[in-house]
């Protein structure tokens, strides 16, 4: 499989940095309250002036390491268009909500579980099924803000034949 690489890192690159940008936006609008940089950065450091910091940089590093996944379906599909792309998103915004949220408290060292509550250490609030716990629009915002990355990535993504 040949994967065109500058294509995959340039428009992996610019795809994280405007799903972030729309999570940030809409978390700032008051839409929902997840904070997916705050959360990974907790998960590195309990100074949670430099979680946004270390979190940020770990969600360009996942956004950039799923991104990739995108693109290999692509690839094997011969195939990158907005709507696969936007296909795509939604899936993995599913996923993430309904599989790895719910798997935040049981690896998170500072998040609250569902049935053992807050301690000294654990603070955060668990995100809850789909996440509801930041509010009930959360998922919409999740599957809103993967279904644009996705469809950057399709759109502009140039497979190699």
């Amino acid at each position: 499989m040949n994967i065109n690489w500058v294509s995959w890192l340039l428009w992996g690159f610019v795809s994280t940095l405007v799903l972030t940008t729309i999570e940030a936006t809409l978390q700032g609008l008051g839409l929902t309250r997840m904070n997916i940089p705050y959360l990974l950065g907790t998960m590195v450091t309990p100074d949670r002036d430099k979680a946004n910091f270390y979190g940020v940089l770990l969600h360009f590093l996942n956004g950039w390491l799923f991104s990739f996944g995108y693109v290999v379906l692509f690839q094997v599909w011969h195939l990158a268009t907005w709507w696969a792309g936007v296909v795509i998103g939604i899936l993995h915004g599913m996923f993430l909500l309904a599989v790895l949220m719910p798997l935040f408290p049981g690896i998170h060292p500072r998040m609250a579980s569902e049935q053992a509550g807050p301690t000294a250490r654990r603070q955060l609030e668990p995100p809850g099924f789909l996440g509801l716990n930041y509010g009930f629009r959360t998922p919409v915002s999740v599957l809103l803000s993967h279904a644009i990355y996705g469809a950057i990535l399709g759109l502009f993504y140039k497979v190699i034949s």
